[in-house]
């Protein structure tokens, strides 16, 4: 199998768990090892593409869409939510009006009001835009 792309340039490791053996699947690369998905540009699980041209920073979903203030997004991925009961919030779940934020607790980057749960932060690496 071989770790480059179609333009030769060499595919880098997986950000979860380390893996030479990164491949393409479609838009994204995705890792054998783990099964963990990323957008190449990403290059680290969180989502973020560092500082855009204008120097604010770049906020992308689980599929590399760019993100902003007041977007409507769904979850990709069941979340289980530790602390003040627990619980998950499943697949599919509409959240309106999500909040990019800089200062999230590990690498959350999203502040939203999720229906029957509250205020919680996100990760934009479990969310995907809606159209």
């Amino acid at each position: 199998m071989s770790d480059t792309t179609e333009t030769g340039t060499e595919l880098p490791p997986c950000p979860e768990c380390g893996s030479e053996y990164a491949y393409e699947s479609g838009a994204l690369l995705a890792c054998p090892m783990c099964g963990h998905e990323w957008a190449p540009a990403d290059g680290a699980s969180n989502g973020t593409d560092g500082d855009a041209a204008d120097g604010e920073r770049v906020v992308r979903d689980a599929v590399g869409n760019v993100l902003s203030d007041g977007d409507t997004v769904t979850l990709v991925k069941s979340v289980k939510v530790s602390g003040g009961g627990g619980g998950a919030i499943k697949v599919g779940t509409k959240v309106t009006g999500i909040r990019l934020i800089a200062d999230g607790v590990g690498d959350h980057d999203i502040d939203a009001r999720v229906p029957g749960f509250g205020k919680l932060q996100l990760k934009s690496s479990v969310v995907k835009r809606v159209s």
